[in-house]
């Protein structure tokens, strides 16, 4: 478990796309998701900075983790070719992390950080995954909120884990129970939160 995102593959240019767009189209409010690729680095750090200026990525973090395709899986989300969000998976069978997700407060409540988590829970699926991990603010009691409705169960707690000192609650998903959980509908508010940021 880390903090920003990086590495892109297993998804090609597609993707989940909420609101039952097809790969790499769009949704009806124009919302679409795509791997990550180099070009989208620099605004996505930029919006790292700016979504979490204490515990955010060296931009060279994220070459890194785009580097590691074997490992690793990152979307961004647009609106009209403007990035409104991100996340990333590390998928090691049997475990798959989320790295991070993230959405620009001005674009909440839109189901893009429920659209992000799907597309990365069913990529860890396709990885063969038995289980999804991550990490998430103690006082950051919306995001746990979505992550249980995704069906996250809280295992552990890592004191003082975050920059600024407060805890991180970990959590875990068990994929061969999932299917007993409903997806959140796509009007579900994602916060602008990294599931784990050191």
């Amino acid at each position: 478990m880390s903090a920003p995102a990086g590495g892109g593959s297993g998804g090609g240019a597609g993707g989940f796309v909420p609101g039952g767009a097809t790969p790499g189209g769009t949704t009806p409010d124009r919302v679409t998701l795509r791997s990550m690729d180099g070009a989208d680095i620099p605004a996505v750090h930029t919006l790292e900075c700016r979504l979490f200026p204490v515990d955010a990525w060296p931009l060279q973090m994220f070459h890194d983790e785009l580097a590691q395709t074997e490992t690793r899986h990152y979307l961004v989300a647009e609106i009209g070719g403007e990035v409104v969000g991100y996340a990333g998976l590390m998928c090691i069978e049997p475990i798959a992390d989320v790295q991070t997700i993230a959405v620009v407060p001005e674009c909440e409540g839109r189901g893009i950080g429920s659209a992000l988590l799907t597309e990365l829970i069913a990529e860890s699926r396709r990885r063969r995954a038995g289980d999804v991990l991550l990490e998430v603010r103690a006082d950051n009691p919306r995001a746990q909120e979505l992550y249980r409705r995704f069906g996250f169960e809280q295992i552990h707690v890592r004191p003082r884990y975050y920059r600024d000192g407060v805890d991180a609650l970990i959590m875990r998903l068990q994929l061969q129970d999932s299917s007993l959980v409903a997806r959140p509908p796509s009007t579900d508010p994602m916060p602008s939160t990294e599931a784990d940021t050191p």
